[in-house]
């Protein structure tokens, strides 16, 4: 029961911190603009998230997984952080969230 709880807070905590990493090329921050589609917490703490990049040839397509992986890494709960860089489904406008939109002036 425990681990629920904790699995919970942790994926809350990780969230926090992906908002503080941003898309060099937009203003707003990676989680809001849809970019990560799944995180993933075992029992032992081990995170793996699946993210995407807003094109292919991102010039970040090196850095952003990495700083991801470091900063998820930081927090005190986990024991080790995993990126997948997917491009299935391309990334599109419509999975970046209203606060990323409104942000943008899209809405």
């Amino acid at each position: 029961m425990s681990t629920e709880i904790n699995t919970a807070e942790l994926g809350e905590k990780i969230v926090k911190v992906l908002k503080t990493i941003f898309d060099p090329e937009i203003p707003v921050d990676i989680y809001e603009l849809g970019l990560i589609y799944d995180v993933f917490v075992n029992e032992d703490y081990e995170v793996k998230i699946l993210m995407t990049l807003t094109t292919p040839n991102c010039p970040v397509a090196e850095t952003l997984p990495l700083e991801v992986e470091e900063k998820v890494k930081s927090l005190d709960m986990v024991k080790d952080a995993e990126v997948e860089i997917t491009f299935d489904p391309p990334w599109s406008q419509e999975l970046m969230s209203e606060e990323a939109k409104l942000e943008l002036g899209m809405l």
